[in-house]
């Protein structure tokens, strides 16, 4: 356990902070970093990084800003993706995105939730636990990466072509200045159907590919109560999302149209399960078919990492050894800590989901926020989630 005197000082240091970590957090996102264009924000963090003294600042193939600090045995990584969706209609917002406003020590902007927020106080608080000795026989890597685009695909990029497999990972998406330990998974699916064109005025020559996936759309529509639960987590969601259309032109008949289906899955569903529910509703028939979806687009390198549309759900316990590290962290800076889940998906599904790498959540702002006009956060909570970050290494198993 730290000694009470290492936490305030700890706490001492990071109100001493306080001007610089709200500085740097303003600035990283002034600088728009959207469809996962991160180079110009990453570089802010890369100064930042360096200017704190981490022992080795890099990218990786991909395109990520990779922080090293310490060079112990045991393999920490705090993950906090730098870009963010778009901003919509700008017509929308009432205030600038990107330079944002502050209201009540509220900050509104773009990303203020989803998710530059944990990014100072993961770089600060690294820093801190350097400097009070809390790292020994650590190595801690902050990573800073492009997550909206595909969730999951850096880290698993990162550990395939760098090497580095962290022991234990804390994600940055936010959850109340709780710890959070889980989250369902999801699978996203294509149903293509083929049909014959004609011209829209003899549409009775042509075989309309839309009207064979209607029958389709109203299952899956009607599917969810029989769909996997679970006590935690909770019940599995199936959504038909978008649908593509090929033909010749609006005044004919289409010969092909593809529905994308976002599926939801709760523990114990997996992606083969999943898959051959759609191919049951959709029979036997050689012109309609089901697939996984592929994720193929380069990142703004032009690096290509090629994989399935699995998401996996995951849950670490409350007794696990990590999620009582996260717990006692937050009892030694703010006295007490809850934990929960996250409604919503993060780059869990791969560190814990398919590595198997006991993960759990922190950070400030509320998900219900993300992806809204009023993507906001506390201030304060940017602040003092700092104490976590850095108390937390010192807590590990």
């Amino acid at each position: 356990m730290v000694e009470q005197a290492t936490i305030d000082k700890i706490k001492v240091r990071v109100q001493e902070q306080r001007d610089d970590i709200l500085t740097f957090f303003r600035e990283i996102v002034a600088i728009p970093s959207m469809e996962s264009q991160i180079h110009e924000v990453g570089e802010r963090v890369e100064a930042e990084m360096k200017k704190l003294g981490f022992d080795e600042v890099f990218w990786d193939k991909m395109g990520n800003v990779v922080g090293r600090i310490g060079d112990g045995d045991k393999i920490l990584l705090y993950d906090s993706h730098i870009d963010t969706v778009g901003i919509g209609d700008p017509d929308e917002w009432e205030w600038d995105p990107f330079q944002g406003k502050v209201e009540d020590g509220v900050f509104f902007a773009r990303g203020a939730c989803d998710e530059k927020n944990s990014t100072p106080g993961m770089i600060y608080g690294l820093a801190l636990a350097k400097e009070l000795g809390l790292l020994e026989g650590i190595t801690a890597y902050y990573f800073g990466n492009m997550e909206e685009w595909n969730d999951g695909s850096a880290p698993h990029a990162f550990v395939q072509t760098e090497g580095i497999k962290p022991d234990f990972v804390v994600i940055g998406e936010p959850t109340k200045m709780q710890v959070y330990r889980g989250q369902k998974g999801r699978v996203e699916f294509g149903i293509t159907a083929k049909g014959k064109s004609a011209h829209a005025a003899s549409n009775y020559l042509g075989d309309n590919a839309i009207y064979k996936l209607l029958p389709i759309i109203e299952r899956i529509k009607d599917l969810e109560p029989e769909l996997g639960d679970h006590d935690y987590l909770g019940h599995g969601r199936i959504t038909v999302t978008d649908m593509h259309v090929k033909t010749p032109s609006i005044n004919a008949v289409p010969d092909e149209a593809t529905i994308y289906v976002d599926r939801r899955v709760t523990l114990g569903e997996t992606p083969e399960g999943e898959l051959a529910r759609l191919q049951e509703i959709v029979g036997d028939r050689s012109d309609i078919t089901v697939e996984i979806l592929m994720y193929e687009v380069p990142s703004y390198t032009g690096f290509v990492f090629p994989l399935e549309k699995i998401y996996p759900a995951w849950l670490l316990e409350e007794e696990h050894p990590l999620v009582q590290a996260g717990v006692a962290a937050g009892k030694a800076a703010y006295g007490a800590m809850g934990t929960g889940k996250w409604d919503f998906s993060t780059n869990g599904i791969y560190w814990a989901g398919k590595a198997g790498i006991p993960s759990i959540g922190f950070g400030p702002g509320d998900e219900i926020h993300a992806h809204t006009v009023l993507d906001q956060v506390k201030l304060d909570d940017v602040v003092s989630a700092t104490e976590w970050y850095a108390l937390l290494p010192a807590m590990l198993p």
